[in-house]
């Protein structure tokens, strides 16, 4: 099925979308992409349909094809100070504070979203499979955080972080029991090494 490049008619729409918030440890990355007519990449679909060398392909292709975009991290102090959903939000805000070109909608995937900047907003659920610039925005989000995470592995190469990216795998939670957790680790999450 081939994503919709607009929700709107009118207006200048960005699409944010964020990665990480299942993970037991590193941060809740998000970003904003804001696309025009002229965007025709026919691959962008939700990042977790994509094939790794996809998405990495992709990644400049949707950096240089995007009218805008911005990409932001907040670590897990963050999360465990205000919970992973308002930490997701607030990731999309400074995404979104980060583009030079002030959307006129914002379009966020999932149900869940704060007032931003008196900017009406739409919440569409799956919305990573349906709109391009929301898959364009989880794509450049998940690159940045596999990225980091696998640069992380190589300070803790217990976990297994190169391979689960944070994500609960029976590796990362045996590595959790042996290890205890990392500067990196969730604190507010239930982590299973006692």
């Amino acid at each position: 099925m081939e994503l919709a490049k607009k929700w709107s008619e009118f207006y200048v729409e960005a699409g944010c979308d964020e990665v990480g918030r299942g993970c037991l440890c590193g941060p809740v990355v998000a970003a904003a992409v804001v696309i025009d007519d002229n965007f025709n990449l026919n691959l962008v679909n939700d990042s977790k349909k994509l094939s790794f060398k996809t998405r990495l392909a992709l990644d400049s292709q949707i950096k240089t094809s995007a009218v805008d975009f911005a990409i932001v991290e907040l670590p897990p102090a963050y999360i465990d100070q205000h919970n992973i959903l308002n930490a997701s939000i607030h990731a999309m805000h400074l995404a979104l504070d980060q583009l030079k070109i002030k959307p006129e909608l914002i379009l966020v995937d999932g149900n869940r979203f704060h007032p931003y900047n008196f900017i009406p907003h739409q919440c569409i659920i799956k919305g990573d499979g349906k709109l391009l610039s929301i898959a364009a925005a989880s794509i450049i989000a998940k690159n940045y955080r596999d990225k980091l995470m696998t640069d992380l592995h190589n300070e803790f190469p217990d976990y297994g972080w190169d391979t689960n990216f944070g994500y609960a795998t029976k590796k990362h939670q045996e590595a959790l029991i042996k290890h205890g957790p990392t500067i990196h680790h969730r604190k507010s999450f239930r982590l299973k090494y006692d």
